[in-house]
């Protein structure tokens, strides 16, 4: 009898001392930590095959419908990062910088964005916290019908985050922050759903040119489209012919500003290259990754 009071005892005593580390809720708004963190590195091609390229393949059906959705009744607002120099020299890259500037410019060109209402995060502005307070600006701006597009072209990394999901391997992006040494802050797809939650828009678009980016589903919701550069477990490119990372090329700058996505005259005279038509044409272009979309929005969403 004495036996089985002590073992109650002691469940209780381990369930009191267990159960608020379990119950509390990781405070996402600093880095998380993690376990089994791995960086998986944009691949860099020096005009090797399977690289360059002009496009030219067309979408074999895909995520347009030709039909247009409904259009943005107010403000536009945009967080576009692109990190090409990270600590040190061991994880740097070429072009992502470059991508978030051409992704800039379509927005501001052809699609009727107030530079002021952009927040563009390159190499090391784009913090954790310059990320996270960029989005947490928009989020106190945005009302319903306002539109706002997250954009971000740099490493990917997986592992054990507490980032608030039932996933057994989350996947995030990486930000500026870590040092020479290769050690980096990523910002975890959990992390980067709860950021998210709470906007009083609806209509919110997210474009990923990194490695892993088909795993940012976590951000799936009505009225959000999710392009991912790759699937959950693959990489991505980029390439000196190219100028850009892959996806990029081939979603902002070929199907974009070069308006070779554009299969619907959706609304003639006007640049009118949806965000699907633009996924379609990088999609049917890319090589050796596979783009994913994530697409809650009803008809094709045209910027």
């Amino acid at each position: 009898m004495k036996k089985l009071i002590v073992a109650i005892l002691v469940a209780v005593l381990v369930l009191v001392l267990i159960t608020p580390a379990v119950l509390a809720k990781p405070d996402m708004d600093k880095p998380l930590p993690a376990t089994g963190v791995e960086l998986v590195k944009k691949i860099t091609l020096h005009g090797k095959p399977g690289g360059g390229g002009g496009g030219g393949g067309k979408p074999a059906g895909g995520a347009a419908t030709g039909v247009l959705g409904t259009l943005s009744s107010g403000a536009k607002y945009a967080i576009l990062v692109g990190i090409s120099d990270y600590p040190g020299t061991v994880n740097d890259l070429q072009y992502c910088d470059d991508d978030a500037q051409d992704m800039y410019d379509a927005l501001t060109t052809l699609y009727g964005y107030n530079p002021g209402n952009i927040h563009l995060l390159l190499n090391m502005d784009a913090s954790f916290n310059a990320t996270r307070d960029a989005i947490n600006d928009i989020k106190s701006k945005a009302v319903a019908g306002d539109e706002v597009v997250f954009f971000f072209s740099g490493h990917g990394t997986n592992g054990r985050a507490n980032d608030g999901d039932n996933e057994k391997i989350d996947e995030a992006i990486v930000s500026h922050d870590g040092n020479p040494s290769g050690s980096l802050i990523a910002i975890w797809d959990g992390q980067l759903r709860d950021w998210f939650a709470g906007f009083q828009t609806s209509r919110i678009i997210f474009i990923f040119d990194s490695c892993l980016a088909g795993g940012m589903t976590d951000l799936q919701a009505p009225g959000r489209v999710i392009n991912m550069a790759c699937s959950e477990n693959g990489v991505s490119y980029e390439d000196d012919s190219w100028q850009n990372g892959q996806f990029t090329y081939y979603f902002v700058d070929q199907g974009m500003l070069a308006s070779k996505a554009d299969t619907y005259d959706n609304i003639p005279s006007v640049a009118d290259v949806t965000i699907e038509e633009a996924f379609d044409y990088a999609k049917a272009n890319c090589r050796m990754q596979k783009p994913t979309i994530s697409d809650s929005f009803s008809n094709d969403l045209l910027l």
